[in-house]
């Protein structure tokens, strides 16, 4: 084999790992129904996490309830194409996409008002990071307790000015999606006590019987 050739093999296999280990970093947690396993498997979620809510004081169980229902902890989540005589694939919705689904204009206004001018949107830390900004947004704008995922879930959908109009109340299909997102957050602040303190330990000092 020529030293042109191998060169092009190491490319080749490099590219490869690339694409493969970049595909594995960003697939969704395995178990989705359990907060605990979640963090397990994500190696850094709790931390980002954790830095979120105690930046905007929002709880993780709500944030990461949020992030399951806009995008299944997909990091290149889109909304679904319209179609076009019912056959053709057309526009997009919405602008939304990424982990929290956030669109063009609420993403920049994000950045603004953060200073954080690179935060991406199929990154879980900025993307989280996000969540709790907004879920303090609407505290500050609407009243809504942090703790409050139905009502802080709507005003997420339908953005501070939608939710002070009540434009969620002729949408059935809204409510009823909020009080799941309520009903996830409640099942995740109860699985998160069964592990916090798992988190909180260095990962040396977790072996030991006493920790």
């Amino acid at each position: 084999m020529t030293l042109l050739a191998r060169t092009q093999s190491v490319r080749l296999i490099t590219l490869l790992l690339v694409v493969t280990l970049g595909g594995c970093a960003s697939a969704p947690p395995e178990n989705k129904e359990n907060i605990c396993e979640i963090f397990r498997e994500k190696g850094g979620w709790y931390k980002d996490a954790r830095h979120a809510s105690n930046r905007w004081g929002a709880p993780i169980p709500v944030m990461m309830s949020f992030m399951y229902q806009e995008s299944g902890f997909r990091s290149g989540a889109k909304p679904p194409r319209t179609k076009i005589l019912w056959i053709i694939p057309g526009p997009r919705p919405a602008s939304a996409k990424g982990y929290s689904q956030a669109t063009n204009e609420t993403w920049s206004a994000y950045k603004k008002a953060t200073g954080q001018w690179i935060a991406d949107r199929n990154d879980f830390d900025d993307a989280i990071d996000f969540m709790g900004w907004y879920i303090d947004q609407s505290y500050r704008r609407n009243r809504i307790a942090k703790d409050d995922a139905y009502n802080q879930y709507l005003a997420y959908h339908e953005g501070q000015g939608g939710y002070a109009k009540r434009t969620y109340r002729k949408k059935k299909w809204l409510l009823k999606t909020a009080s799941t997102v309520q009903r996830r957050a409640s099942m995740y602040s109860s699985q998160l006590k069964s592990c916090q303190k798992e988190f909180e330990t260095p990962w040396f000092l977790r072996w030991l019987p006493f920790v």
